[in-house]
């Protein structure tokens, strides 16, 4: 089971760079249900998940490299590319800041996972955390990977 809030960033912490992060791409052989590939560096995974806003049920299949590219050519939709930094909070948990990549790149979000519901709704998000948007499906990247996009100009 993922639990987890999302937010809308718009001033990023200080001393990002000293956070550890990871480069994701990650593209959509479907949307309903979600069936993702997600390539993380050098370790690449076939994830399912249900329907949802703040829980929902995760599956996880690790995946070579050669299926992965295989399969990313069989996605349907934009490939979602981004940096993830993972930034400790004052609580004890973890936020996963995403810096998303062109065609998305004025989007960052933050993500904070939780062992239970009731752990999520009593969480207090820190000041650097902008519009709550867990309760909005436009802001899942299942939901990026089907967003029409205006060609260049």
């Amino acid at each position: 089971m993922e639990i987890e809030r999302k937010f809308l960033v718009r001033v990023l912490p200080k001393d990002l760079e000293a956070y550890p992060s990871q480069t994701l791409e990650q593209a959509y052989l479907c949307t309903e249900p979600v069936v993702r590939i997600r390539r993380s560096d050098d370790t690449y995974t076939l994830t399912y998940k249900s329907k949802g806003l703040m829980s929902r049920e995760e599956y996880n299949l690790p995946l070579t490299a050669e299926s992965y590219e295989h399969l990313k050519q069989k996605a349907d939709g934009n490939i979602i590319r981004k940096q993830r930094y993972r930034i400790p909070l004052d609580c004890g948990l973890t936020a996963e800041l995403d810096l998303f990549a062109p065609p998305f790149g004025d989007l960052v979000l933050a993500e904070v996972e939780f062992d239970s519901e009731q752990q999520a709704l009593h969480f207090f998000p820190p000041g650097w955390f902008g519009e709550e948007v867990t309760w909005s499906a436009e802001y899942h990247n299942s939901t990026l990977s089907r967003k029409k996009l205006q060609p260049d100009t």
